[in-house]
């Protein structure tokens, strides 16, 4: 074979082509496009495309030591509500009996429901 015809097929490659830090920026790439890939895999395995659409409503529960973390996304805002295992206490006013049915709801019925009419 003549040396033209070896250089035209490109297997070997260009005697020019000596870097060896050529590679490296190549291994760079690969992991990067991996790592990328690995998160989209994970974010849609654990159904949480959720979080970045800005129309849905988001409550994430938190058991912690001392009690409960409640965070609840809605929109652009975002609330965050810690619960105590402390037992509260004072003074206040019967609002009305909540019912939990067979199916597991709970229904809240008022006292006087007259009154929370006018109160809204």
């Amino acid at each position: 074979m003549s040396e033209g015809r070896r250089r035209g097929l490109g297997l070997l490659g260009s005697r020019e082509d000596d870097d060896l830090l050529s590679g490296v920026a190549n291994l760079f790439d690969v992991a990067m496009v991996f790592a990328l890939g690995f998160m989209v895999a994970l974010i849609s395995a654990l159904n949480l495309l959720d979080l970045f659409s800005p129309d849905q409503k988001v409550t994430i529960t938190k058991e912690r030591e001392d009690g409960l973390e409640i965070i609840v996304r809605e929109g652009r805002q975002t609330t965050v509500r810690r619960l105590t295992k402390a037992v509260g206490s004072g003074d206040g006013v019967r609002l009305g009996t909540a019912y939990r049915l067979q199916d597991g709801s709970v229904v809240y019925v008022p006292e006087n429901p007259a009154e929370e009419v006018m109160e809204r």
